[in-house]
Formats: structure tokens, sequence, C-alpha cells
């Protein structure tokens, strides 16, 4: 299973390589005023995906870190409701 893992990502990979070597042109930005930057196509892919995957991988981060930290909260609760002496029950009288 491994191997075929790595054989997707390999794949995956190369077919990305291709892509950006079949597109390596010149793309001109019009940026504000009379600002203009020329950038590569694939270098403008590969910032644009990081500018839309970055905020949501915050997001993922943080809810995560959020429930982690609930998570610890409540076994930490549930650690001290477990080594509270218990109260001593009364002998029922014979």
């Amino acid at each position: 299973m491994h191997f075929l893992r790595a054989l997707f990502w390999v794949a995956i990979g190369g077919f990305i390589v291709l892509l950006a070597a079949r597109n390596w042109h010149d793309v001109t930005l019009n940026l504000w005023g009379d600002i203009q930057a020329d950038i590569k196509v694939p270098v403008l892919m590969a910032l644009l995906f990081l500018i839309g995957w970055f905020p949501l991988f915050l997001i993922y981060r943080a809810r995560v870190w959020r429930l982690r930290q609930r998570l610890d909260s409540f076994e930490r609760q549930q650690l001290t409701a477990r080594t509270a002496a218990p109260e001593s029950i009364p002998a029922e009288p014979e």
C-alpha cells in the first residue's frame, strides 16, 4: 500500500513538473497605478494556491487546537473526579 501511495505522489509530482515546464511563460500583472510585474505562470499558480490554502489551514489548525484544549480540560476534570477521595459509607449495623 505504501508503494502505491508513493507511486501516486510521484505521478502527481511528475505531472505538475511537466505542466510547469510546458507553461513556463511570462505573464504581466497590472498592479495599482502604472506598476507592472512580470511573473511566470507556474509561480503565479503556486502563489494563488497558497493564498487560498493558507487561511483555511490556519482555521483548521485553530479548530484542532481548540478541540484539543477542550479535550484536555475534560480529561483533567475526569481525573480529578476519579482521584477525589470517596466518601466513607457507614457500615450497616448487624
